[in-house]
């Protein structure tokens, strides 16, 4: 019994550690990429081990630029990935606890048909409304800014629907406490709904801002000044060399610096971000 445990145990260990190379390995290429030089990047094999211009490639691709985007710097496509993020999970996250809170707790007609409208919009995704989407967008002069790259993308029946199931779980008790001490509508949203709320703002950042900074087929629709080049939108530009070949040492650095991000945010907030999926007792 002890003998099958220890083969079972390491059985697991083996099929994990299998599962993070071949998850790591493109990582670790493309860290070794950024760090030879260009002349390095085209001879066979291709190196697997690190170089000495990680720095030197990295002042090119934030500074300089690369390829057809040589004219935006990297460090500026990171900075409009990053306002994009923000502003649509900042910006969903808003408007659904705000419209859950109203369909829990406020008496209107036809409420929860209101509701089921929101819901039914998950089956319009942008790609499926985006040429009344960009017409809209277009006639209010929205296009190159960054409201036009969000503000079509911040309504969420998802983030909605999350946070209506979590306000249910409430006790009408506090509600009740709430009105006895005197306590308005936005006093028990403020004071009680968001601290009981946390965990699944914090969860929903986290997917909110990895999905506004992937995004490409909305910001190469309604941007065309270099300035307002997201990140997503450079590395493919960069890799649409017309007569020139591709700065792979410098596509692969940019590729790593749109990494560190994202990585951040779920790092810096992986545990709460675990309690918020999992946590079902409030």
């Amino acid at each position: 019994m002890v003998e099958r445990r220890i083969l079972s145990s390491a059985f697991s260990h083996l099929i994990l550690i299998l599962g993070v190379i071949l998850v790591a390995f493109p990582i670790w290429i493309t860290f070794v990429a950024a760090s030879h030089d260009a002349v390095r990047m085209t001879q066979v094999p291709l190196p697997l081990l690190p170089g000495g211009h990680f720095f030197d490639n990295l002042y090119d691709a934030l500074i300089r630029g690369v390829g057809n985007a040589r004219e935006q710097s990297v460090g500026m496509m990171l900075f409009n990935s990053l306002v994009m993020a923000l502003m649509i999970a900042i910006g969903k996250i808003c408007i659904s606890l705000l419209s859950a809170f109203a369909i829990v707790y406020f008496k209107f007609p036809f409420r929860m048909t209101f509701f089921w409208l929101i819901f039914i919009t998950l089956m319009l995704p942008v790609e499926v409304r985006i040429l009344p989407t960009f017409a809209v967008v277009a006639n209010l002069g929205m296009l190159n800014n960054y409201f036009g790259l969000t503000v079509p993308l911040i309504a969420s029946a998802t983030a909605t629907f999350m946070f209506r199931q979590v306000f249910l779980t409430v006790p009408d008790e506090l509600l009740e406490a709430a009105r006895i001490d005197g306590a308005g509508p936005l006093r028990f949203f403020k004071d009680i709904l968001l601290p009981v709320s946390r965990t699944n703002i914090a969860a929903l950042f986290v997917i909110l801002f990895i999905y506004g900074w992937n995004q490409y087929l909305w910001p190469l629709l309604i941007t065309t000044d270099k300035d307002m080049y997201t990140i997503v939108m450079g590395i493919k530009q960069m890799l649409e060399a017309a007569e020139e070949s591709p700065e792979w040492h410098l596509i692969m650095m940019t590729t790593l610096l749109a990494m560190l991000p994202p990585v951040a945010v779920v790092i810096s907030m992986q545990k709460i971000f675990i309690k918020g999926l999992t946590e079902t007792e409030k």
